[in-house]
């Protein structure tokens, strides 16, 4: 079965991500994938997908529209108002569509990130293992490029039956880490404000990082020169020359040369990257066996 939707709108950095694309940091490409791991794969259960591959999409929502054959759809991530042609339907949740039906996911209410995902797997091509779209790289997905209106995709096979899931809820929590390469680079009263400071989520944020607002001027009086560049990962937690922190996100750079204080673990990340701006966050200090052990447990 093949089924083709088109996309009627969709906000900026709408694009098809699957599990990632990992082993290439050394070509320079990172692993990409959905900044919200967790909805991502909520939304392949709400779908019965039975391919590897969905759309994520950011606060301005999407619209599809269903050309022929039936589809079936779950989404999940955030928090969005969606409407199935003018029926209002609950977030997250699942439908099965027909040729004509209009699926319509407005603005978000909470959270930067939703997901669409579908019965079989979206038609486009496997580069380097993968189907996520790489928007720095500009590989993967549709031509290398975030989704427009216009465009079309096909959806071929089918899955399994979808599956009923709880809404998850996050608890607003202090963002756990473990401190980086480069911690002892900073003072240990610098270390202590870190972990006792609120910090904001700056309105400059993408798939390849989030600004931190340093209101309480933690790192005002940091004298701290650039290093020679070395692998980074998503979830560095870099100090910029103007002494302005930023969390790497899923799509960034291979190497960088200022010093990451920290890193965000696995267990928090999908948390981190659904922050909204100007919300608050607090750092937490945990050791690498425990983040090991919350990363082995699927705890979140």
């Amino acid at each position: 079965m093949v089924a083709t939707i088109t996309i009627e709108r969709a906000g900026p950095l709408t694009s098809i991500q699957d599990a990632g694309r990992f082993g290439h940091l050394a070509d320079g490409i990172s692993a990409s994938g959905p900044m919200d791991l967790a909805a991502f794969h909520r939304a392949g259960l709400l779908a019965g997908s039975g391919g590897q591959a969905g759309i994520e999409f950011s606060m301005l929502g999407l619209d599809i529209r269903v050309d022929d054959s039936i589809l079936s759809t779950g989404w999940d991530g955030g928090h969005f108002d969606i409407f199935l042609n003018d029926t209002p339907l609950s977030w997250p949740g699942q439908a099965e569509l027909r040729p004509g039906d209009r699926l319509r996911i407005g603005p978000a209410k909470a959270g930067n990130y939703g997901y669409l995902r579908f019965g079989g797997e979206i038609d486009v091509s496997e580069i380097m293992g993968s189907r996520s779209t790489s928007l720095r790289a500009k590989l993967g997905g549709l031509d290398g490029r975030a989704l427009k209106s216009g465009d079309r995709l096909q959806i071929f096979g089918s899955g399994a039956e979808p599956q009923t899931v709880a809404p998850l809820l996050r608890e607003h929590a202090p963002i756990r880490f473990i401190w980086g390469l480069h911690a002892e680079v900073f003072s240990l009263d610098l270390r202590q404000k870190f972990v006792t400071e609120a910090f904001r989520i700056a309105s400059m944020m993408d798939r390849m990082g989030v600004r931190l607002k340093d209101e309480a001027s933690v790192f005002a009086d940091s004298q701290i020169l650039s290093l020679v560049s070395d692998p980074v990962i998503c979830g560095d937690i870099q100090i910029l020359g103007d002494g302005t922190p930023i969390v790497l996100g899923r799509d960034h750079q291979p190497t960088g040369g200022y010093p990451r204080i920290g890193t965000i673990i696995s267990a928090d990340l999908d948390r981190f990257f659904q922050l909204r701006p100007n919300a608050t966050v607090m750092f937490q200090s945990i050791g690498l066996d425990h983040a090991q052990a919350l990363l082995r447990s699927g705890t979140q």
